[in-house]
């Protein structure tokens, strides 16, 4: 005579299930794959599972000139671009102790700072979006259209600009661009108030993101964590101030640096808003300052083969997610012995093991989305 007990139902509430977010799940900005260990609803353990997207950018740049990097390393921040192809130039410039003309240096700039508003627009209507609200992402895809027309008459290209070069920029500004630049900064600063009104104006986005996803400052040193979510967390700290390159010494009257203490998810909102605000100043600033330039060049004359000397350098920018590093190693070849990549992404996706454990599912997304990254610059 044999007893079984079969049970019912009670065994299952105390297993941890596991539970696979992407790798193509429509919560997330990419291919990305979590891995989370749930306790009913609430979160356990969470794995960013990355490499998806790999294409081996480091490696190719050792098969390339250092004319040719250039592109490979404009496209692993898609909303980034011009702010990714300066890292690269300044290293080789720095190699090759040369100095910029100071129009290539304004211009520069100029690009970048419109470069951010265009990558910061893409969070600012996303985000909400992920949490419900839809009307935000047509908001910004208006103003982006605004910028995006001014970055393309300049450069020829909506989304990799390959616009830089080893010592400069590829040619100078079309006739009458100034002024329609500036007319785009003005028109897309006059409905920046949107985002006043219709998203942090609204409680129930409010109400799914004060509290939710607090990230500590000793989080942020921890895991490297840097750019608008550092800066949301207490961490004042931006290259453009600490140690300006570019003109960005001589914008220090308008360059504000935005902070944050409280560290969630609306914190890191806020910041961001607040820093498209400012760099649309900043853009406003180096137009000012490139009408009264005198006419000159906008890049130096380079030998038919370009090469570095001997030697490493570490070039490093404060893009828009965050901090990238370029540390380039050379033997004194036409093509870089080793260049690695910092990407400011791939750390601060770190920070969602610290972050998801102990809160609920439905908190998920509302974190993951805070923390703009993506996924081609964690994968590179």
């Amino acid at each position: 005579m044999t007893e079984t007990t079969i049970g019912i139902g009670g065994a299952a509430e105390s297993t941890d299930m596991v539970l696979n977010i992407g790798p193509q799940h429509p919560s997330t900005h990419g291919v990305l794959r979590l891995r989370l260990v749930l306790d009913g609803e609430r979160i356990q353990q969470a794995e960013p599972v990355i490499g998806y997207m790999h294409r081996g950018a480091e490696k190719l740049f050792e098969a390339r000139d250092y004319r040719q990097i250039i592109m490979l390393a404009n496209r692993h921040d898609w909303l980034s671009a011009f702010s990714n192809e300066l890292g690269v130039v300044m290293a080789v410039e720095r190699m090759l102790g040369m100095e910029v003309p100071e129009r290539a240096v304004w211009t520069r700039t100029l690009l970048a700072e419109l470069n951010r508003v265009l990558n910061h627009l893409m969070f600012l209507g996303s985000y909400p979006l992920e949490l419900g609200g839809i009307t935000p992402m047509f908001h910004a895809f208006r103003e982006r259209e605004e910028l995006q027309a001014a970055m393309e008459e300049v450069s020829g290209g909506r989304m990799h600009y390959m616009f830089n070069r080893v010592g400069g920029l590829k040619e100078d500004l079309p006739a009458g661009w100034l002024g329609r630049a500036r007319d785009a900064v003005a028109s897309v600063r006059s409905r920046m108030d949107v985002y006043d009104r219709l998203v942090l104006g609204n409680e129930i986005f409010r109400g799914r993101t004060r509290g939710v996803g607090v990230l500590s400052a000793g989080a942020v040193h921890a895991y490297g964590v840097s750019g608008p979510i550092a800066r949301a967390s207490g961490v004042d700290f931006d290259l453009r101030r600490d140690e300006p390159y570019l003109a960005y010494g001589e914008l220090q009257d308008t360059l504000r640096v935005v902070t944050r203490t409280e560290g969630d998810c609306l914190a890191r909102f806020e910041c961001l808003l607040e820093q498209t605000h400012n760099a649309l100043d900043l853009a406003d600033a180096c137009l000012d300052r490139i009408a009264d330039l005198p006419p000159g060049p906008i890049n130096q004359r380079l030998p038919k083969v370009l090469k570095a000397p001997e030697g490493h350098t570490y070039a490093w920018t404060e893009n828009p997610l965050g901090i990238n590093g370029y540390y380039l190693v050379s033997t004194g070849e036409k093509t870089p012995y080793r260049l690695k990549l910092r990407s400011a992404s791939f750390n601060n996706i770190q920070a969602l093991t610290e972050l998801l454990p102990g809160t609920l599912v439905a908190d998920m997304v509302a974190i993951l989305g805070s923390l703009f990254f993506v996924v081609g610059d964690i994968d590179k």
